[in-house]
Parts: structure tokens; sequence; C-alpha cells
């Protein structure tokens, strides 16, 4: 699946992937077998840290050919051919029979297992041993770790604060409150700033608790200090700031606000437009994708990058 898609981009018999290993059998070439669609089409691939094995391919195969952009975070790494086989007691195991490797040359496999530890565990390959590799423009590409983007979008992460919300349902209930209210939105419902001050009113009386990362490093150092018998002499500037930080906790909800909107909008389209319609507004928000609609929209900036000019 994975040549079949990059043929639709790329010329009839251009290499899309090899697989190599110790028996001889295993040596193949994979190559565009049909009329691509379009060779000229500007083209994005977004991966991130959870894109493996056909994905990867794929995206580096793209990557390697200078043929499109690559946006998000690194891949997954995961370069390996595998075979399963049958053992007693309904069993089975799976071997490595060889490696992906892309038109570069470089393999995607970031855990080296034929280097193990003392202790038997298995590390990803060190960044100074990766090799450098050249993709069709000359552009320096490495192997051993997966794909890395050509743009680089930072990923996004939770906050504690809206865990909490989740955790004490609270999306849930406002959604459900906002539904009874409201007959029917639109497929694009976008939460405006004074639906979400109505949310900040209808929670204003429940009960949400959560600890921020910066509270969390200040208990551990309140920890480390007692344990070596610093803490008395700072516990007046300790609790100092321990206040600031429930005082300035109180600005969370609109600190974090863009972030609970998200939540919050994709819950309530829930209720109208179910799955689809919660993928759909999730799109409003998405980084890589805004990104990859500016840079398709930025013919200069989009050769740079492939080293066109």
């Amino acid at each position: 699946e994975s040549i079949d898609i990059v043929n639709l981009f790329v010329n009839q018999g251009e290499e899309i992937v090899s697989t190599k290993g110790k028996i001889k059998s295993w040596q193949k070439s994979y190559t565009a077998s049909n009329t691509p669609l379009n060779i000229n089409i500007p083209l994005v691939v977004l991966i991130n840290s959870a894109s493996a094995s056909a994905s990867e391919i794929v995206s580096g195969a793209i990557q390697d050919l200078d043929r499109g952009v690559v946006i998000g975070q690194r891949s997954f790494g995961k370069g390996l051919v595998q075979q399963t086989r049958k053992l007693s007691y309904n069993t089975q195991l799976k071997l490595t029979v060889a490696k992906y490797y892309i038109p570069s040359g470089r393999c995607i496999q970031a855990v080296d297992y034929s280097n193990r530890n003392d202790d038997g565990s298995v590390g990803k390959t060190p960044d100074s041993l990766r090799a450098i590799f050249n993709t069709r423009n000359g552009r320096e590409v490495y192997d051993g770790g997966g794909i890395y983007p050509d743009i680089i979008t930072e990923k996004k992460s939770i906050s504690n604060i809206v865990l909490s919300l989740f955790k004490e349902r609270l999306f849930f209930d406002y959604a459900t409150d906002f539904q009874f209210k409201n007959d029917r939105i639109s497929s694009d419902y976008i939460m405006s700033d004074a639906q979400y001050e109505d949310f900040v009113d209808y929670i204003s009386d429940k009960e949400y608790s959560y600890e921020t990362k910066t509270e969390e490093i200040l208990v551990k150092l309140k920890e480390k200090a007692i344990d070596e018998r610093y803490f008395n002499v700072l516990k007046e500037e300790y609790e100092a700031l321990e206040l600031e930080f429930k005082s300035n906790k109180k600005d969370d909800l609109f600190t974090n606000k863009d972030e609970i909107m998200e939540a919050l909008s994709s819950e309530i389209v829930s209720r109208y437009y179910f799955q689809k319609g919660r993928i759909k507004n999730s799109l409003y928000y998405d980084i890589e994708l805004k990104e990859a609609i500016s840079i398709l929209h930025d013919e200069d900036r989009y050769n740079q990058v492939l080293g066109y000019n």
C-alpha cells in the first residue's frame, strides 16, 4: 500500500523502498509500477511520533526523492521486516528477516537490537552515530531514527487543568446542557468568546482540582530541601512562592483558553455531528494542517525547503 501511495506522485520505475537481510532472498527492491496520477502537484506529508512502518516508507520516500515537504514531529522509527512462526502451546515467534531502506539508502529503524546494554535493555541509535545521506537534490538526511520532518512543529501537550475538567466530566456536562438549549448548530461551529465566558460561569461553582507542573516541581523542591535540612532557612520564601502560584492559578482558565476551547468545541460538535463532526472540528485547531496550508500557498518557500532554489 505504501508503494502504491508513493506511486501516485512519482514516475513509473522509481525505486521507493528496498529490503536487505542476511538471507539473499530478502535482498529486494520495490519500484513504482503504475502510471502516476500527478508528478508535479505540490505535496505535503504530515507525520508525528506515532507514524510508523508503512507511513514512514511513504514520508521517507517522498522526502528522499524531494517530491514533497514533510511536516510534523520525528516519526517512530519502525524499519524492520518481520514474519511470524507458529510454535507449540498456541504461541508464535516474531522473527526479523530484513530491514527497510528508502531511496537515499538510509534505514528508518530507530532501535538498535544488535547492540544491547549490559542489563539486556535496548536503546535507540544515538544521534552521534547516525549516518548522513542525501536526498535527490543533495539535502542532508539521517538514518537510524525514523523520519525527521523538513518542518518541525511543536507537539501538543495537555495541561493539567484540561485533564481535571475531563476527569470531572465538566466538558461532557456543559455540552449536554448546551444541546438542551440549542436545537442545532452549524457543522462549522467554532466556540465564540461569549460562549466561553458562559462556560467559565457554568463551572464557577463546580468542584475540580489539579496540580500544575510547576507545583509538582515545587513539592519536590520542598521534599529535597527538608531531606537536606535547608527548608527552615527557605521556609518563608517557599511559602511566599507557593502563595503566589495559588493566586496566579486563578487565571488558568484564561491562560489555557485556547486549549480548553478546543476540547469543549469538540465535545459540543460531537452531540450534533458525532465522530465525523469531532474530527472536522479538530482541523480548525490543527497546527500541522495550518503549516501545510501555509507552505502550499508559498511557492518560493516550498521550493526552498526542497532545495530547488
